[in-house]
C-alpha cells in the first residue's frame, strides 16, 4: 500500500481520480494551490486508488496524505 503525499503546505483545488481508479506512475491525481501557483500532485508508482484523504477546498500541510493506493 502506497501513500501519495503533499510535498508542501497549501488548498486542493482539484482531485483527479476517485476510489477505483487505476494510476500509473507520474500520473496527475490532485491539483494544489501554493505560493499563487498550481501544482501538480502525481503517483510516485502505480496502482489502484483505495482512498482519498483530502476533498476540493481543503487546506492541507506538508506531508500530508492525500491519497491511498493498493
Amino acid at each position: 500500500m502506497a501513500e501519495i503525499t503533499a510535498p508542501m503546505g497549501g488548498k486542493v483545488i482539484d482531485i483527479k481520480v476517485k476510489p477505483g481508479d487505476t494510476v500509473n506512475e507520474g500520473d496527475e491525481v490532485v491539483i494544489i494551490e501554493a505560493m499563487k501557483m498550481e501544482l501538480p500532485i502525481v503517483a510516485n508508482e502505480g496502482g489502484t486508488v483505495k482512498e482519498i484523504k483530502c476533498n476540493v477546498g481543503d487546506a492541507v500541510e506538508a506531508d500530508a496524505v492525500l491519497i491511498v493506493l493498493e
